[in-house]
């Protein structure tokens, strides 16, 4: 393997030199730094990791922090499998490293914060799980750059990256609105979550700024996973006056309510027409095709990723990016 002192001679360099260009390269002039890189890069030359921490009290580790519930397979849901792929390919295009840190058992308070020290981690993105951790409170308030997406966070270094959730709920219900349908139900998310709740209150201004009226018993609270969506359709389909069409807080529920319409013998769009929230791929795939909100997913890891390197490299702490939703129309959804 080659070495820095065999790099450097190659380079006519000292060793010194080479090592900023790895650790500090803002010091060393471009045409020097291009000499290095393309140099090492032929003999494949890697810099000691240990050795460059040392050198720049830093890890180039970022952790990732996301608490799920053990009984959901919160990792293999599809929207943020996605937003994982566009952290992981933006820190790695910044030369960081990604770390998923393990759910805290110990109980106390400061459970992630020693943990993010001891991994000696420059900065922690977190994912909102929709219950009050008592353990991130502790990482928040501490020294570390912490990136919360769809969760407010109150610190000296912290931010968030979420979607126009209210926005995109408002624009699912004009939607189905302009298509003639008149008795509009929602399949909500967890309340507890920011998303759930957004999406359940931007259902509710549509519903009054279009001057239909809100019936309770059309909305019916979800978790976000397949199996709450057929349960809830089935309720509202159950219903002495069941609903023409339903906006579902999320595409996986907004499938499981499509089979649950398909098995009590109804059609989508004809008896029933149905949106979703987040654009995933499957969307796509299940007939009749499923009209949606689609949100930024590979943005979401994007934005979190340039916010927690502007703070670990002492920037100014950027301000909450809420990201655009866009409609996008299938055969779920036409006119009546």
């Amino acid at each position: 393997m080659a070495t820095i002192r065999e790099l450097a001679r190659l380079c006519g360099v000292s060793s010194a030199t080479v090592s900023r260009v790895f650790n500090n390269p803002e010091v060393v002039n471009a045409q020097t730094r291009e000499l290095v890189l393309s140099t090492a890069a032929r003999i494949g030359y890697l810099p000691n990791e240990s050795a460059r921490t040392l050198a720049t009290k830093r890890s180039h580790m970022v952790g990732l922090i996301w608490d799920t519930d053990h009984r959901r397979p919160g990792w293999r849901h599809p929207f943020f499998q996605e937003i994982l792929i566009g952290l992981k390919t933006a820190l790695s295009e910044r030369g960081y490293h990604l770390l998923m840190l393990a759910t805290s058992e110990d109980g106390t308070p400061d459970s992630f914060l020693r943990a993010v020290r001891r991994h000696n981690l420059d900065g922690v993105v977190f994912i909102d799980n929709g219950r009050a951790d008592p353990s991130l409170q502790p990482l928040a308030a501490s020294e570390v750059p912490c990136v919360s997406l769809d969760r407010p966070v109150q610190g000296p270094w912290t931010t968030y990256v979420t979607s126009d959730n209210v926005g995109g709920a408002r624009e699912a219900v004009r939607h189905l609105h302009a298509t003639g349908r008149r008795a509009i139900a929602t399949i909500t998310g967890p309340s507890r979550t920011r998303p759930g709740a957004e999406r359940l209150r931007g259902y509710l201004d549509e519903l009054a700024a279009l001057g239909l009226a809100h019936r309770p018993e059309l909305v019916v609270e979800g978790d976000f996973y397949l199996s709450s969506g057929h349960a809830a359709m089935r309720a509202l389909l159950a219903l002495e006056e069941p609903p023409d069409a339903v906006f579902a807080a999320g595409d996986e529920m907004a499938i499981g309510a499509l089979r649950a319409v398909t098995e009590a013998g109804l059609k989508v769009p004809e008896d029933i027409a149905l949106v979703g929230f987040d654009d995933i791929e499957l969307a796509a795939l299940v007939p009749p095709g499923l009209t949606t909100l689609a949100q930024d997913k590979a943005g979401f890891g994007t934005a979190a990723a340039a916010a927690v390197i502007t703070m670990i490299n002492g920037g100014v702490t950027p301000l909450p990016r809420i990201l655009p939703t866009s409609l996008v129309v299938r055969g779920s959804t036409r006119q009546i």
